[in-house]
């Protein structure tokens, strides 16, 4: 079974995430889409200013999670379709690292079910954020 890739390297771009939404146009039985991004903070953190993330991951491992998170979420919610896509690397304050898009014939289950995805992708799945500091240092992030 080929597992699908959430990740990619670098920031996810407006682009790729117009193009995404754009794509389900000709998908007429949707009646709701639910999207989650996330977004790199320049936090305060003692005194110290996060300038960026720097994400990695136990890739196989978190593939193998995902496709367990995917198919639990299918089976609780009459979802059309999902997508998940995961920065790796360096992601500046002010980007965008994580996208979960959801779609339904109604919008409860496309809500329900991305705001689930999201939660599951932060508790479950093995990724790391190094918090980069402004000069130099760094800490490694806590998911909250």
């Amino acid at each position: 079974m080929q597992l699908k890739n959430i990740f990619q390297e670098g920031a996810i771009a407006a682009h790729f995430i117009a193009e995404s939404i754009a794509k389900h146009a000709t998908k007429t039985e949707i009646g709701g889409h639910n999207i989650f991004l996330g977004q790199v903070r320049a936090d305060d953190i003692d005194g110290k200013k996060v300038t960026a993330i720097e994400y990695t991951s136990h890739v196989d491992m978190a593939l193998e999670k995902m496709h367990e998170i995917r198919e639990a979420i299918f089976a609780k919610y009459p979802l059309t379709c999902m997508h998940v896509h995961h920065s790796l690397g360096v992601i500046k304050a002010g980007e965008i690292c994580l996208f979960v898009f959801t779609s339904s014939k109604h919008r409860k289950a496309a809500i329900d079910a991305c705001a689930e995805c999201v939660e599951r992708i932060k508790a479950e799945l093995p990724i790391w954020g190094k918090e980069i500091f402004e000069g130099d240092g760094y800490q490694w992030k806590v998911n909250n």
